[in-house]
């Protein structure tokens, strides 16, 4: 089967961070791989101010944590700290961001060329994470063989073939929820071991698979009811 060129296997980076997606999840506990996105971040900031030094207590100034939380977290990326000197900020960005997994470029596929998924295909902040979603896939004949974002939208019956000859590890659901299970149930036999979920239902895998459940209109509510029990301590 001939392949877009835009999607080469000649191509795909070789290089690959010791600790893979698994790893991370099953050796960092989950509210310091949320905030370690933060402190990469703040710290990518510093060094583009020319910042050379930061300690745990101005990291924790910045986010309103303790000195002690912040250096429980760095701990986990290896990198030791001076005492009353602090951290080499080029030093401690580069221990988090390999870490993080996030100095080797990630390639994913994304089920779903809708509205979201056409919206998560343009988003461009994407990039300085190394999350790169190489192509997408969809069953409606409008939408396959055109580009969005630079991305070429593919029919899902090509989505097993390619997935596997790839060796995609990473795949984006942005289906309806009625499909959300059967997809995913596919996504798992051709090889992806870590699912972004973005259909309204949650999702379940096997062990040894990583799911991040995304579920906008629960945000939507928590939001509104923050909203109203603000808005009733104001009277």
């Amino acid at each position: 089967m001939v392949i877009d060129n835009k999607i080469s296997i000649t191509n795909r980076k070789k290089k690959r961070c010791a600790m893979n997606e698994t790893k991370i999840e099953k050796a960092i506990p989950e509210p310091t791989m949320r905030r370690l996105p933060l402190y990469q971040s703040y710290l990518k900031l510093q060094f583009e101010a020319g910042v050379k030094l930061v300690s745990c207590t101005q990291i924790a100034e910045n986010f309103k944590l303790t000195p002690i939380q912040v250096r429980k977290d760095l701990a986990f990326t290896g990198i030791v700290g001076k005492p009353k000197v602090g951290y080499e900020v080029g030093g401690l960005l580069k221990s988090v961001e390999e870490c993080l997994g996030w100095n080797n470029s990630t390639e994913a596929f994304l089920i779903g060329a809708g509205s979201l998924g056409e919206a998560l295909l343009k988003y461009r902040g994407f990039d300085k994470y190394g999350l790169d979603i190489v192509a997408a896939f969809d069953i409606d004949s409008q939408k396959i063989g055109r580009e969005i974002g630079g991305k070429k939208i593919f029919d899902f019956s090509k989505f097993s073939n390619l997935a596997a000859r790839m060796q995609i590890k990473i795949g984006i659901l942005a289906v309806p929820e009625t499909e959300a299970q059967r997809i995913a149930d596919l996504m798992i036999k051709c090889g992806i071991r870590a699912i972004w979920n973005f259909a309204p239902i949650r999702v379940s895998v096997p062990e040894g698979v990583i799911i991040q459940n995304e579920n906008l209109s629960a945000s939507f509510v928590v939001l509104s009811k923050k909203l109203r029990e603000l808005m009733a301590s104001d009277r």
